[in-house]
This record gives C-alpha cells, structure tokens and sequence, in this order.
C-alpha cells in the first residue's frame, strides 16, 4: 500500500522538480509542483569567459566549487576551451561545498580532494585552517546572490588572492504569480505538507509573500502546513524565520531519504519529536 495515499505535498523544487516529485507520487502523493527557483544561463557570459581564460593561463592553481550547476554552465560557456578547462582543473587543488559539486565533476571525469565538513560557505572555509594564506591563488565560483560574499571576504583578509565567478542567473521573477498562488492555497490548508530541498526555496517564498502583500497569508498557511527538509542547511533556514520541520532524515540528507522520512511520518505523526509536530512560527 502506498505510504502517502493521498497526502497533498508542495515540492518546491528547481533543479530536480520532476525527479522528486515522480518519487513522491510513487508512493501515492499527490504532488502539487512549484519551481521556486529556474537556473538560467547568463545573459552576457563575457565575465565568465575571462574568467575561465585565467584559469587556463595558469592565474590561479587552487578552486572552490559551491554548487553543482556552476561548473556545468562553466563547461558550457567554455565551448571549444572545455578540455583545456578541465585538464587545468585537474592539476588543481578542488573543494567542494556538498555533494552537488562532486556529482558534476565525476560527470566531467574528476573528483575533489576537499570536501567541507558542512555543506556551507562557512563549511568551506573551515577547510582552510585559521593560519595566513598570503600567495595562495584561489578561483571560486559562487552563486547568484549574496550567499558566499562572508566566505571570499574572509579568504582574502587572510592574504588569499581571489578570482570569482558567477556562471548562471537566477529567473526569480519568472513564477512570481505561480509561487504567490501556492501561498493563497497554504493558507486555505490545501497542502498538507511542503517539502524543502534547498534554502533558497524558503528564501524566495518569503520574498513572494512580501512583495505580494500575502506576509500574513503565509504566516497562517505554514502554521497549519507540516513542512518536510532534506537536512540541517534548509532547517537552519527555517529557523531563521521561526520555523520547525516536522520532518527530516536523519542522516542521508538527500531527496531519497527525504522521501522515506516523510512516509514514516505520514505513518504514525505521533511519533515524531514532540517539538516537531507542530511545525509553526515561533512566538
């Protein structure tokens, strides 16, 4: 018998909208879909191309990737540089933020030597000790937003030399109306639970909600609405607008555990934490 027969779910998934989503109805869910999130390619990918010359001249040998999808696009704004790119990637030093960055470059034949211990910004740059980094030449791709400016700021007090690159754009105005619907629907308790994969995600549904005038609306849908997230990133920015997860792997932070998590839940909610089950604002 399916675990979550019936169970209306909000996926507001970017990147793997329809891979979770499929698992979710797999199990009998009725997966309500919202892309939070489109990644796009650059408008004017000429800084990203300089870039990706410094980096085959040799300008920096050490690299950091937060995510998995800039080093795709970097691959793609290469063009006919891809395997010059990659042949100096591989002689360099490669950290990654998670498992998204390593996924993308086994898909090119490479491997990192570090990986944060968390998979944050502040993760990454844990892995460079507390000592002096004067003469250390590091390429850092970031993402769209303010996310790792705190993390290169930090590195280049320390003596680092930095070379940054930001090789997609988000689309954050292109479903405004789609998101600002689901939030008239949470708050109507027409979901019955929201399932977080990224941060991003709970950012943009709070700017939804300001700039639609819906703040209260939210407020009251996400009270009623159990939320689900993938893993201690997402709950951290839950927490940051006085949300719990009633729901959560408890180690596999990933969107097949995530799924497992929710059916045991769905199963006997009684169970769950007691400071979990119900997932509203804090006062």
């Amino acid at each position: 018998m399916a675990g979550l027969k019936g169970l209306r779910i909000l996926v507001p998934e970017s990147r793997e909208l329809d891979l979770f989503a499929t698992m979710l109805e797999s199990e009998g869910a009725v997966a309500l879909r919202c892309p939070m999130v489109r990644i796009l390619p650059l408008h004017d990918t000429a800084y990203a191309s300089r870039w990706i010359d410094q980096a085959i001249r040799g300008d920096f040998d050490e690299l950091v990737l937060l995510t998995g999808e800039g080093l795709r696009h970097l691959v793609v704004v290469a063009g006919d540089r891809q395997d010059s790119l990659i042949a100096v990637v591989r002689r360099m030093r490669i950290t990654v933020r998670g498992p998204k960055p390593t996924r993308a470059l086994r898909e090119v034949g490479l491997s990192p030597d570090v990986t944060a211990p968390t998979p944050t910004s502040e993760g990454v740059l844990e892995t460079f000790g507390n000592g002096d980094l004067t003469g250390r030449r590091i390429g850092v791709q970031l993402y769209p937003g303010e996310g790792g400016e705190k993390m290169v700021a930090a590195l280049r007090r320390r003596g680092a030399e930095i070379f940054t690159v930001t090789p997609y754009r988000y689309a954050t105005q292109a479903e405004t109306d789609v998101v600002a619907g689901f939030v008239q629907r949470l708050a109507a308790g027409e979901i019955d639970v929201i399932a977080f994969t990224a941060s991003l995600q709970i950012e943009r549904l709070m700017w939804v909600a300001k700039e639609t005038g819906q703040e209260a609306a939210l407020k009251a849908g996400l009270a009623r609405t159990a939320i689900a997230s993938v893993g201690p990133v997402v709950e951290s920015a839950l927490h940051k607008y006085g949300l719990e997860a009633a729901v959560q792997p408890e180690s596999s932070y990933h969107l097949k555990p995530l799924v497992r998590a929710i059916v045991r839940w769905n199963a006997n909610p009684a169970e769950t934490d007691p400071k979990l089950v119900m997932p509203a604002f804090r006062q």
